[in-house]
């Protein structure tokens, strides 16, 4: 492992070493004469001894060192983790190399893990097929137009523009269409990888690469289905990331989550771990969206964009919505027919037009999952591609309508949010092991 502390006394010598698959340390006691110039904080060492009960109230068992060899040498000067100093965010940031070693870093990657294989299980255990969707894709299924273009070296030289696919190909923004092809042969099937936004922002909401769960259902035709799914899933891997890694996330809530705790005093909760584990008894709350943009209308609070019908609820709209309802995670369902993708199901309820899409919005993030109904009638769906001028860029999803198709649904949720919900992380940057966002690629 790697030295944590080293502490040399007279007739003793006491290291705490690490090896990454927990928080808490190792303490090894050993005779003064192994000590070495190189056994220093954050060198690896070989430790050769007996394991015995500890007397200490700190540790239930120690190691007795036979045995000290240094594996690989640390200088302290230069290192820029320091022992026993707990660094900003901000600070390990700057070093993607080394931020691992680091004790907030360290636990959320095990939680990362915790979390990435509660999820698998979850969906595994409910009948879902994973698939593997592709990363290159010349499809943009959002419609925003923030895509990654891909390009081959070779190509930039050339005098004739030529694409390596004979199409123009971009970075995955979702899995959703991919998927929706699996759901003509699986009933249910889901996703979990990485994709792209280039989107030009330096917010703590945003970054260029993150990672989506996705889902589709087929032979539904209630948006109820879908949330029961969304709900389901929070609960159970949360619950899982909650009694398998116990104490990686006390130290976010401890040390990284002041706003968390804060919540949880004002909902009567002993701590913001008791605050999540109350989650999973709480109703989630629904309102439709015309219902959302009244309450918003009615708000005291001035908004930096004015909530009007048809317009997106932005980030300071989702987070007021929360705090209405109670601080408890809330359903915004059936939203306006021209503000999202030609693939939702159309409600057919003029005069004010939507379909049936939900977004799930949770305390101190906003907006966490997004799904619909899917539109699987042809001639609903031919029409919407003729009006946006899509129809032979989308015959292939024309065709999915016209042999077997069926009523489907799905979703998606941004793995790095349900992170920084669950643990109270402010900056999206923090919960992820490489960021990469606008101007920034270390690594």
């Amino acid at each position: 492992g790697w030295v944590r502390s080293v502490r040399s006394q007279k007739e003793v010598l006491f290291l705490h070493i690490n090896d990454g698959s927990s928080l808490e340390n190792l303490q090894v006691v050993a005779d003064p004469s192994l000590e070495n110039r190189d056994l220093t904080f954050g060198s690896a060492v070989e430790v050769q001894g007996k394991l015995v009960k500890s007397p200490h109230r700190m540790q239930n068992m120690e190691v007795k060192a036979e045995t000290i060899r240094v594996v690989g040498p640390c200088d302290t000067w230069s290192f820029p983790l320091k022992t026993k100093e707990r660094h900003p965010l901000e600070y390990v940031r700057q070093f993607p190399h080394l931020r691992c070693r680091n004790n907030t870093l360290g636990s959320l990657l095990r939680i990362r893990s915790e979390a990435t294989a509660a999820i698998h299980s979850f969906f595994q255990d409910n009948g879902y097929v994973h698939i593997h969707t592709p990363i290159i894709t010349s499809n943009d299924c959002e419609g925003a137009g923030e895509l990654f273009q891909i390009e081959v070296s070779w190509a930039r030289e050339s005098a004739e523009k030529t694409h390596f696919f004979n199409v123009p190909a971009f970075l995955t923004v979702s899995g959703q269409l991919h998927l929706e092809v699996m759901a003509g042969a699986f009933t249910h099937v889901f996703t979990f990888g990485p994709t792209f936004r280039a989107e030009n922002s330096q917010s703590r909401r945003h970054l260029a690469e993150f990672y989506m769960v996705e889902a589709e259902l087929s032979f539904t035709e209630s948006l109820q289905d879908i949330m029961q799914v969304m709900e389901d899933l929070f609960k159970t891997a949360t619950n899982t990331v909650l009694s398998k890694c116990p104490r990686d996330v006390e130290l976010f809530h401890k040390y990284i989550a002041p706003a968390q705790k804060h919540l949880a005093r004002k909902l009567h909760c002993y701590s913001f771990h008791s605050y999540l584990k109350d989650f999973f008894f709480f109703s989630s709350h629904r309102i439709s969206y015309n219902e959302a943009v009244e309450i918003l209308k009615q708000a005291s609070q001035t908004f930096t964009f004015k909530p009007e019908w048809g317009c997106d609820l932005q980030t300071e709209h989702e987070k007021y919505l929360v705090k209405h309802c109670g601080e408890i995670p809330v359903f915004v369902i059936n939203y306006p027919y021209n503000l999202k993708p030609f693939y939702m199901r159309d409600n057919e309820d003029g005069p004010q037009h939507t379909v049936a899409a939900v977004d799930l919005l949770v305390p101190g993030i906003g907006e966490l999952y997004g799904g619909s109904l899917r539109e699987e009638r042809l001639p609903f769906l031919e029409s919407r591609l003729q009006r946006l001028g899509l129809t032979d860029a989308y015959q292939w999803y024309l065709d999915l309508r016209k042999f077997g198709s069926v009523p489907h649904g799905g979703f998606g949720m941004g793995f790095e949010r349900y992170l920084q919900c669950i643990l109270g992380v402010d900056n999206i940057r923090d919960v992820i092991p490489f960021p990469r966002f606008s101007h920034s690629c270390l690594l």
